[in-house]
C-alpha cells in the first residue's frame, strides 16, 4: 500500500540496478571472451604482425598433438608440423608419431595376437575339440589388420587437429632463428614466426655404425609392424623392452626367434623382474645368445642373412648363423639432428636430447621441449633421474605446458611414481623404484622387500609345458622338467623409516599393465604396506596377491607359492 511515487522510485531503482548488473555481466563475459580469443582477434595489431602464430609445435606425435590441441582450446593460434623421414628400409607412416604408427599400438595388437597361440593350446585341456596341431598362421593378414587400424587412427588425428582449429603442415620444419621456422612445401621454401615454440620430435631407433651390413640389411621397430613378408627365422639384437616385446610375440606366433644379449635384460628395470621375464621367454621357446653381438651381417645369394657373432669385450668370433630377418632393438636416439637448433641458440646433450627445466623450458625462454627428445633433471628422493620415455608422460607434459602458456595454469609435470608396462608374453608392470635403486638410495637396512612367485590359476590348471630343454636336477622328476616355471612374480619394496611406505611395485604376469595402472594411484598417494594389508582382494585373481604379501627377502623363506589359487589363498 505504498505511495505511487514511492512505487515508481522503487521500480526505477530496481530497473537501474538490474541494468547495471546486466551491463556488468555482459562486460565481464565480453572481457572473458576477449581474453580467451584475444590472440586470434589481434590480427591487425602490431603484436600479430610480429608473429604468425602464438605457438608452433614441431612434431605430430602424442606429446605434440596433445600440446597443440590444448593450446588451441585456450584460444591460441597454433600450427603443428609433422614429417616422417623414411627408415633405412624405406618404411613410412602417417600422422601420430611413434606410438600409434610403430610403437605402442601395433606392438600391443601383435602382442595380443601372440597370446592367442598358447591360449589355443590351453583350449584342448579345457574341453575344446581342436586338432593336435594349431591352425595355420597368416602374417600378411595380421599386418593388414594392424595397419588398417593404424590408418584409421591417422585419419582421426587429422580430423582432431582440424576440429581444434590447429593448422597442420605435413612438412619438415627447422629453425632459421629463435622465433622463426623454415620449411619446404611443394618445392617452395617458406618461413613462419611464433611467439612460443614446442619441440616434440621424439626419437628413432639406433643403428650401430661399426657393424658391416647392419644399416643395409636389418630392420628395426620402424619396420616390423608393416613387414610385407613373414619374418621367418629372426634374430633380435638387444635386450631392451622393445627387443624383448618383439621377440616375445614373434616366438608366440610360431617364428624361430633368437635374441642376442650384450649383458643384462631390461637395463634400468628391476633385476629380478627382468630375469623372470627372460626365464619365461626361454621356457616359451625364445633362444638367447648371451654376451655376444653381431660383428658383421652378410646378405647371401638366397636373400638370407649370415650373421657372425663376436664375444662382448673381445674380438673372438663365437658363432655364425643364418637368419631370414635381423632386427635391431638396441635403443633410440632423439630425432633432433636436422632441426638446426644452433640457429635458435639451443644446445643438446651427447645423445641428441634437449636439456630442459622443470617447466620444460630450454635455455631459450620461449622454446620448450617435451617427450622423448627432452631430458628433465628429476629430483626424486634426493636422487636425480631423467624423465621416462613414455607416451602418457609426453601427453600430460604437453597439456600442462599449454595450460601454463595460454590458460593461466601453474601446475608442473610430476615425473615421479609413473607406472609403465613391458608387453612381453608374461607382462611386466612397474611403479617407482627397482630393488637395486631402493638399496642404493635408502641403504640396505632401511628397505624391506615383500615378494611371492606363483602361477595364474587358469594357466596352472592348463598344465602348460616348456618349449626348451632344461638340465634335469637331482630332485626333479619328468613332470617337473616339462612344466613351465611360475609365470607370476609380485614384489613390494618398502621404506622402513617411513612407516613401510611402498616406494616400489613390481608384477610379472598376465595383464600386468592393467594391474599396475590400478595400484599406481595408491603409490602416488603414499600408500604403506599396512594399507595394502588392509585391502580385501578380489578372489581368485593374480592382483589379489598384493593384499597378503607376508614373506620378506630378508627372512630367507622360499617365496614360491604352490597353493593353486593364483595370487590368493583358498583357505
Amino acid at each position: 500500500h505504498a505511495h505511487p511515487k514511492t512505487k515508481r522510485f522503487a521500480l526505477n531503482l530496481l530497473f537501474l540496478l538490474s541494468s547495471n548488473f546486466l551491463f556488468e555481466k555482459v562486460l565481464s563475459t565480453s572481457i572473458h571472451h576477449k581474453k580467451i580469443h584475444t590472440l586470434k582477434e589481434e590480427k591487425g595489431t602490431s603484436k600479430m604482425e610480429k608473429y604468425d602464430y602464438d605457438l608452433i609445435v614441431i612434431g605430430g606425435g602424442s606429446g605434440g598433438l596433445a600440446a597443440a590441441k590444448k593450446a588451441a582450446s585456450y584460444g591460441a593460434k597454433v600450427a603443428l608440423f609433422d614429417y616422417v623421414k623414411p627408415s633405412p628400409q624405406n618404411t613410412k607412416w602417417g600422422l601420430g608419431g611413434t606410438c600409434v604408427n610403430v610403437g605402442c599400438v601395433p606392438k600391443k595388437l601383435m602382442h595380443y595376437a601372440g597370446l592367442m597361440g598358447p591360449v589355443m593350446r590351453d583350449a584342448r585341456v579345457y574341453g575344446w575339440k581342436l586338432d593336435e596341431t594349431l591352425p595355420g598362421f597368416d602374417w600378411t593378414k595380421l599386418v593388414n589388420n594392424v595397419q588398417n587400424h593404424v590408418k584409421m587412427l591417422n585419419f582421426r588425428y587429422r580430423v582432431g587437429l582440424k576440429s581444434a582449429e590447429v593448422t597442420y603442415f605435413n612438412a619438415l620444419a627447422k629453425f632459421s632463428g629463435p622465433h622463426e621456422i623454415s620449411f619446404e612445401s611443394k618445392g617452395t621454401e617458406s618461413k613462419l614466426k611464433a611467439k612460443n615454440i614446442i619441440i616434440a620430435v621424439g626419437g628413432r631407433p639406433s643403428y650401430p655404425d661399426s657393424i658391416p651390413g647392419a644399416k643395409e640389411y636389418t630392420i628395426t621397430s620402424d619396420d616390423i609392424f608393416s613387414l610385407k613378408k613373414p619374418p621367418g627365422k629372426t634374430l633380435v639384437v638387444g635386450a631392451s623392452y622393445i627387443a624383448l616385446e618383439c621377440a616375445g610375440f614373434l616366438t608366440e606366433l610360431g617364428f624361430d626367434t633368437t635374441v642376442a644379449v650384450r649383458s643384462i635384460f631390461l637395463r634400468g628395470f628391476d633385476r629380478q623382474s627382468a630375469n623372470k621375464i627372460a626365464e619365461i621367454m626361454k621356457a616359451s621357446g625364445t633362444k638367447f645368445i648371451m654376451h655376444a653381438l653381431p660383428s658383421s651381417i652378410e646378405k647371401l645369394p638366397s636373400g638370407k642373412l649370415q650373421v657372425h657373432f663376436q664375444e662382448v669385450g673381445s674380438e673372438k668370433i663365437v658363432a655364425s648363423e643364418i637368419f631370414d630377418t635381423v632386427m635391431y632393438g638396441t635403443g633410440r636416439t632423439a630425432d633432433t639432428s636436422g632441426l638446426q637448433l644452433e640457429k635458435a641458440g639451443i644446445i643438446t646433450s651427447k645423445n641428441g636430447k634437449i636439456p630442459v627445466e622443470k617447466d620444460e623450458r630450454t635455455i631459450v625462454p620461449h622454446i620448450f621441449a617435451i617427450g622423448d627428445c627432452a631430458i628433465v633433471d628429476v629430483n626424486f628422493m634426493e636422487s636425480h633421474w631423467s624423465n621416462p620415455e613414455l607416451t602418457p608422460v609426453a601427453i600430460k607434459a604437453g597439456q600442462l605446458l599449454a595450460g601454463r602458456l595460454f590458460g593461466e595454469k601453474t601446475q608442473l609435470m610430476d615425473y615421479t611414481m609413473i607406472a609403465t608396462a613391458v608387453f612381453t608374453p608374461s607382462e611386466y608392470g612397474t611403479i617407482g623404484l627397482s630393488e637395486e635403486d631402493a638399496y642404493k638410495m635408502c641403504g640396505d637396512d632401511d628397505i624391506e622387500v615383500y615378494l611371492s612367485e606363483f602361477s595364474s590359476l587358469e594357466i596352472q590348471a592348463a598344465h602348460r609345458t616348456r618349449h626348451d630343454e632344461v638340465e634335469p636336477g637331482d630332485d626333479m622328476d619328468m613332470e617337473d622338467e616339462a612344466a613351465m616355471p611360475p609365470v607370476c612374480l609380485a614384489k613390494l619394496i618398502c621404506q622402513k623409516s617411513k612407516n613401510e611406505k611402498v616406494i616400489g611395485f613390481h608384477f610379472v604376469g598376465p595383464n600386468a599393465g592393467e594391474i599396475a595402472q590400478g595400484f599406481a594411484l595408491a603409490l602416488k598417494m603414499g600408500a604403506t604396506k599396512e594399507d595394502f594389508d588392509n585391502l580385501i582382494g578380489i578372489h581368485p585373481t593374480d592382483a589379489e596377491v598384493f593384499c597378503g604379501l607376508n614373506i620378506t627377502r630378508a627372512s630367507g623363506i622360499d617365496f614360491n607359492a604352490g597353493g593353486g589359487c593364483g595370487g590368493g589363498t583358498c583357505g
